[in-house]
């Protein structure tokens, strides 16, 4: 074995334990884009767009 491996996993320079990490990364749930996902699918009329149904035009004229 080299210096950057050992029986539980490849470390880096700074000690991390990469396939630590990667397991808990799995384990971890939902990344941001899934959830963004299903919040703009699950939330509002869904026939109108994936995300936001807001009339940015509209929102701007309001704040003048």
């Amino acid at each position: 074995m080299n210096n950057n491996q050992n029986i539980q996993g490849t470390f880096t320079k700074s000690g991390t334990n990469i396939t630590d990490v990667k397991s808990k990364n799995e384990q971890s749930g939902m990344t941001y884009n899934q959830v963004k996902n299903v919040l703009a699918n699950t939330t509002g009329n869904k026939d109108e767009g994936n995300y936001s149904q807001t009339d940015i035009a509209n929102v701007k004229k309001n704040n003048q």
